[in-house]
C-alpha cells in the first residue's frame, strides 16, 4: 500500500517554479496556482494546472482565461463574498427621519 503512493507520488508532474517573478500580474496568478497545486491531488489535473501556467508565462494565453481554467480548481473565501451581499442601502431621507426621531427620543427621555 505504501509502495502504490510513493508510484502516484513519483508519477504526479511537479509544481511548476517561476524565476522572475517582478511582474506583479503574473506573481498574482502564480500565487493562485500554487494554491489550486496544493489543494489538487489529481495528477491530471496538476498537469492541466501546469500547463496553464506555462502558457501564461509565456504569453500563450491571458490573465482572464487562466483564471477561467483554473477557478475550478480553487477556493474561494465565502466570508467576503457574503459580506458585500448584506450591505444595506439608505436614501438620505431615510437617514434623516431616523436622525430626528432619535433626537426627539434623547431630548424627552429625561
Amino acid at each position: 500500500m505504501c509502495g502504490e503512493s510513493e508510484k502516484d507520488n513519483l508519477n504526479s508532474p511537479k509544481k511548476v517554479a517561476i524565476g522572475d517573478l517582478s511582474n506583479f500580474q503574473l506573481h498574482a496568478a502564480y500565487l493562485a496556482y500554487s494554491e489550486a497545486y496544493d489543494r489538487v491531488l489529481d495528477p491530471e489535473v496538476r498537469e492541466f494546472l501546469n500547463q496553464n501556467i506555462i502558457a501564461l508565462q509565456q504569453n500563450k494565453i491571458d490573465y482572464q482565461t487562466f483564471y477561467r481554467n483554473i477557478s475550478p480548481y480553487r477556493q474561494i473565501d465565502v466570508s467576503r463574498v457574503q459580506q458585500r451581499a448584506n450591505i444595506r442601502v439608505q436614501s438620505k431621507s431615510e437617514w434623516r427621519s431616523q436622525m430626528r426621531k432619535l433626537e426627539r427620543e434623547k431630548r424627552y427621555e429625561k
